[in-house]
């Protein structure tokens, strides 16, 4: 696992039964994708070798597991789980780092994008091989074996 985000629960974020509302959950795993993003394949925004190209999310599914309140130190910790012909699955885990309670995972699928013709591109060798600097078990395989 690779750390991707620290962050505290603002009062801010907090809807009115209390806890941080969902919406804030997907920003702070936003967040981490974008540097798992820079690690895991070597994007950068200003780079003219990735002029025209990026990534697009097509797929998100997060599981709450725990609240956060107003103070609490956010970790997300994550990495790559599979890699495809233009597309990869990447896992996210948000803990609270002050209980260690874990409150959310998020599974995304992230593809390779040209940005000018608006479609998906196939991942390079070169590409392929850094992605696969950051492979992690997959979520349910770690609760597999926690649990075995």
């Amino acid at each position: 696992m690779y750390l991707l985000h620290k962050g505290i629960v603002h009062p801010w974020l907090c809807d009115v039964m209390g806890h941080m509302n969902v919406r804030h959950y997907m920003a702070m795993f936003d967040d981490a994708s974008y540097q798992l993003l820079a690690e895991a394949t070597g994007w950068c925004l200003v780079a003219e070798e990735w002029k025209g190209k990026g990534w697009a999310d097509v797929y998100h599914k997060i599981d709450y597991q725990g609240e956060l309140q107003a103070g609490a130190l956010v970790e997300i910790e994550g990495g790559i789980s599979e890699i495809g012909n233009s597309s990869f699955t990447s896992c996210y885990f948000m803990r609270n780092k002050m209980t260690g309670e874990q409150a959310a995972t998020m599974t995304a699928k992230v593809v390779f994008f040209d940005l000018e013709a608006r479609g998906s591109l196939p991942l390079t060798d070169e590409l392929r091989q850094q992605i696969k600097t950051r492979l992690i078990i997959k979520y349910n395989e770690q609760k597999d074996r926690d649990n075995g």
